[in-house]
Order: structure tokens, then C-alpha cells, then sequence
């Protein structure tokens, strides 16, 4: 049974369908809601760790105090060889743990746009499950240089860097696959003055409108994690 740790920065963006998955392979997932002010795991019984979104910046340490924590535990379970996947604000926290800069984007990217999907032939094998491009939920201002040895997946109009993995041990998503109509509601009701109007920030209206493409992204977002997660 592998035994999954999920770091949560707000009660809003919590791991969506992951947990979903977990359960379908039989996994264990726990919890630190650091918006409570709960403590670190140990990562002695941790296999993988998942990192979600929110609203803050990586660099709002006087806001958030535990966000310094939160960087030394990734550096330490990185040393550690741990599995690590981070979603957002979440993939953010990873690249400035390997020393990455994160700053803000040329412009916000809110709502679903679409992405598209990098291969290199013989460097990733066992990716071909990915499509050309999806059209996927998206909700941020920042993004971030790669970390040294990433390799870049994916990309969109907006944001260059859209997604990393590195050796098989990290996978870094700008973007929210793991969203469900529910997740991206109460998205909107709390974050819902960002949707100020912009070449890449659509309405709340048009948000509702395109819900319907989380379900089929699920398809090709399962067989990432079951390729991410797989032993060895």
C-alpha cells in the first residue's frame, strides 16, 4: 500500500480527483492542512507527497509562516528520494526549494485554456497516453524558471513553463487537473474578484460554461499519476 501525504494551503483546494485515484489503487492518503496551523509530517512512513494550490506567493512568508517550513520539509524529502507532486502554488513551492526563481507571470491565466504536451522522443518513454494538447482548468498569476535537470511537459500561450518532471521523483503541474466542478465553485466564490477581464482570465459565467472538460481530461490525467507513481 503506498501512503500518500497531501499539503494543503486552503480549505478551497483540496486534492480533488486524486483522491479518487489513490483510493482506485488501494492507497492510503493523509493530510496536513497548514491553513490550521497543523504540523509537519514525519516522512519516515511517506511514500509520496502531493502539494496543492492557493492563493498566496511563495514569497508571503510574513503573511504565512509556515511556507518557510513547508520549503525546508520539500528539500528534505527530495534528499530523501520521496515522490513528489506538486499542483500549482504546489509546483511553485518545488522549483523555489531547488533554488528556482518564481515571480509573476507577463499576465494571469484563469480558466480553461488549453495546453500542449511535450515528449521528447526516447527521453520520456511511456508518455504516449498524453495528448497533443487538452484543454485544462488554470488559476494563477505566478510561474517559475525550470529547476536544473526538469524537463519541460507541457506549455500554453500565456505560461511557458506549464509542467516538469525530474527523474521520476518530481511532477510539477502549473495548471489544476485534479479540479471537480465542486472544487472550481467554491474557486470562484473565494478568489472571484481575480476574474477581472483579460486576454487569458475568463468570466465567472464562461468558467461554468467550460466545466464540462474536467470530466474527459481525467482519462489522461490518471494514466500520468499511474505512471508517475509506479514503483521504480
Amino acid at each position: 500500500m503506498m501512503h500518500f501525504h497531501c499539503l494543503q494551503h486552503v480549505p478551497f483546494e483540496p486534492p480533488g480527483n486524486m483522491e479518487e485515484w489513490i483510493h482506485s489503487i488501494g492507497g492510503q492518503l493523509g493530510f496536513t492542512r497548514l491553513y490550521l496551523q497543523e504540523p509537519l509530517p514525519s516522512l519516515r512512513d511517506l511514500d509520496a507527497i502531493i502539494i496543492m494550490g492557493g492563493p498566496m506567493s511563495v514569497q508571503d512568508e510574513d503573511r504565512f509562516p509556515w511556507l518557510q517550513a513547508e520549503k525546508e520539509f520539500l528539500k528534505q524529502a527530495i534528499g530523501e528520494g520521496k515522490k513528489i507532486l506538486g499542483i500549482c502554488l504546489g509546483a511553485q513551492l518545488i522549483a523555489a526549494a531547488l533554488g528556482s526563481r518564481v515571480y509573476p507571470n507577463r499576465e494571469k491565466e484563469i480558466g480553461f485554456m488549453p495546453v500542449r504536451f511535450i515528449a521528447p522522443p526516447g527521453q520520456l518513454p511511456g508518455l504516449d497516453f498524453l495528448p497533443e494538447e487538452a484543454t485544462v482548468f488554470h488559476w494563477h498569476g505566478d510561474t517559475f524558471d525550470l529547476p536544473a535537470g526538469a524537463q519541460l511537459l507541457a506549455s500554453s500561450g500565456a505560461c511557458l513553463n506549464q509542467a516538469y518532471i525530474i527523474n521520476k521523483q518530481i511532477l510539477a503541474l502549473q495548471f489544476h487537473p485534479e479540479v471537480t466542478p465542486r472544487i472550481i465553485e467554491d474557486m470562484i466564490s473565494m478568489e472571484g474578484q481575480e476574474l477581472v477581464a483579460g486576454r487569458h482570465v475568463h468570466s465567472a459565467a464562461k468558467i461554468r460554461e467550460d466545466v464540462h472538460f474536467t470530466e474527459p481530461n481525467k482519462k489522461w490525467w490518471f494514466s500520468l499519476l499511474a505512471y508517475f507513481f509506479e514503483p521504480g
